[in-house]
């Protein structure tokens, strides 16, 4: 594959990855708004903050590689777009349903930011550890310093949202979720945590 067209796809990548951190500091701002428990209202407070020294930390990687941070593409273009959904459909929900049911929006709206989030650090690791030249230990670095927030931040919404939906039918749930609980960091540990959940009720 050409050189110049991999180039241009990891700074597509890059570019998308600040988007998706941009997009994801409004997510949570709505999401806090419409958060009930008080447990998962100080965690995503937390998530906020970790958010913005993501956005913070590609800068620092678009100033090291000597890229513009607000060039724009269309994956770019797509990317503010869903973030600018997500944050409506929190807002819809905070207007229109209960408070019980717009905590279930927001915390599926932080789960599929999230998975796009995970996704972005997932390939800026891939491109660190088999790219090569200065930009692969600039990506290193940051993926370094970002990739554990991100394993947690989508683990724990995503056992959070399943928990207050099984609450929301009627059903036991287990609050604060088992990813919690076991201050789970791996996709592995998740579905561990998931599968022992019914010995926790």
């Amino acid at each position: 594959m050409a050189t110049r067209y991999v180039e241009e796809q990891v700074n597509e990548l890059l570019l998308q990855a600040l988007e998706t951190e941009r997009g994801g500091i409004q997510v949570y701002a709505q999401a806090i708004k419409a958060a009930q428990n008080d447990d998962l209202r100080k965690e995503w407070k937390e998530y906020l903050d970790q958010t913005r020294h993501h956005e913070q930390v590609l800068l620092g990687v678009f100033a090291d590689l000597g890229l513009d941070p607000e060039a724009q593409s269309p994956g770019r273009d797509v990317v503010r777009h869903l973030g600018e959904g997500l944050v409506q459909a929190i807002l819809m929900a905070i207007d229109t349903a209960p408070p019980a049911a717009a905590e279930l929006v927001a915390g599926e709206c932080v789960v599929l930011a999230e998975t796009k989030d995970h996704l972005n650090w997932e390939l800026i690791g891939h491109v660190a550890k088999h790219g090569k030249g200065p930009a692969a230990k600039v990506l290193q670095a940051a993926h370094e310093e970002v990739e554990q927030d991100e394993d947690h931040h989508l683990y724990h919404t995503t056992g959070w949202t399943r928990e207050l939906w099984i609450r929301s039918l009627g059903f036991a749930a287990v609050l604060p979720p088992p990813e919690e609980i076991r201050n789970v960091e791996t996709a592995i540990g998740a579905s561990r945590a998931e599968q022992a959940r019914s010995k926790m009720l």
